[in-house]
């Protein structure tokens, strides 16, 4: 497909993967040598357990969705030529990658029949690109012209913010194999982590509250109650909907918590932090309680160097006295 040639997002390309009788696996994990590119940067890999909170993001950034098996050698070339685009665009949009044959049900959702597949995800509706593996000038139209395109449709339905970054994947690559100490589970969080990652949050939330009980001074522990706490509350709230109430009640507490909350899941730190301040600053000292709740467990969320957040605990100091 030459670069001044229309695109048609949908059409069904040569080379779709059957998946039944896959010809290409590797035995290589994700991120080792000779095997498929590590996720990192703007690059995440979703399950089904975290697919409904993935897609609430996209309505405060937009997603493009690949549905692939990380165990094909041919989809590398695409994999890697999308996380490359994606990645230097700092956060204008992200890339999801689902290994559909782990999360078969998220490509019968998708009407896939096999793997690759290539969807954009603005404000929770997909928009096909492609179903099959694209030609060398295909996947450069991609990445060079209908990337760029998404972001802008973005904008203009008012989809502007940025994605949160989830660190280098060349150092994911380069250590793959060798567990990074920084990101093993503590034997006491095991219980916690497995109920996170089975998407019972308010279970996690419980067991990671246990684990504070007996060390208050943990901050992993803290930090991932924090994270639970969010996603059992407003993982699969409708946004529009939450956005709409937020608007149409300023001075309704309840529902400035409720936005903050996808702000927050959406990456939107500050954002979540000036709403629930400038709530505050607004003259709504009579409910300075559940706001100050509310961001201290924010606050459990971000590195501690994090400027916004020394910007936000100094704020909040100001506004309680």
């Amino acid at each position: 497909m030459a670069e001044q040639q229309e695109f048609h997002p949908g059409v069904s390309l040569a080379g779709a993967v059957d998946l039944e009788a896959l010809k290409h696996q590797v035995k290589a994990e994700p991120g080792q040598a000779g095997g498929a590119p590590a996720a990192g940067g703007y690059v995440i890999d979703t399950s089904e357990n975290t697919f409904q909170a993935m897609v609430q993001t996209s309505a405060t950034f937009p997603i493009l969705l690949l549905l692939w098996v990380p165990t094909d050698d041919r989809l590398f070339p695409m994999a890697r030529a999308l996380g490359d685009a994606v990645n230097k665009l700092n956060g204008q949009i992200q890339l999801s990658r689902i290994d559909i044959a782990s999360s078969p049900s998220i490509a019968q959702a998708f009407q896939v029949q096999g793997a690759p597949a290539l969807f954009a995800l603005i404000g929770g509706r997909p928009m096909p690109i492609l179903e099959g593996l694209p030609s060398d000038d295909e996947l450069k139209q991609i990445t060079d012209q209908v990337i760029p395109k998404l972001i802008q449709a973005a904008q203009q339905a008012g989809v502007t913010g940025t994605a949160p970054y989830s660190g280098d994947p060349s150092a994911n690559d380069a250590g793959a194999g060798t567990p990074d100490p920084a990101t093993q589970i503590p034997p006491e969080h095991a219980e916690a982590h497995q109920l996170a990652q089975a998407g019972d949050y308010s279970g996690a939330a419980a067991a990671y509250a246990k684990v504070l009980e007996s060390n208050p001074n943990d901050a992993i522990a803290a930090r991932e109650r924090s994270k639970a706490l969010l996603l059992a509350r407003s993982a699969t709230a409708d946004v529009r909907e939450v956005r709409a109430a937020a608007a149409a009640h300023p001075d309704d507490v309840d529902a400035q918590l409720a936005v903050a909350d996808i702000d927050m899941i959406g990456g939107q730190i500050a954002d979540a932090f000036d709403r629930l301040l400038d709530y505050l600053a607004a003259g709504h000292k009579a409910d300075l309680e559940p706001v100050r709740k509310r961001l201290l467990e924010y606050f459990a969320i971000p590195e501690p160097t994090d400027e916004r957040l020394k910007r936000a605990r100094r704020r909040l100091a100001t506004l309680m006295y």
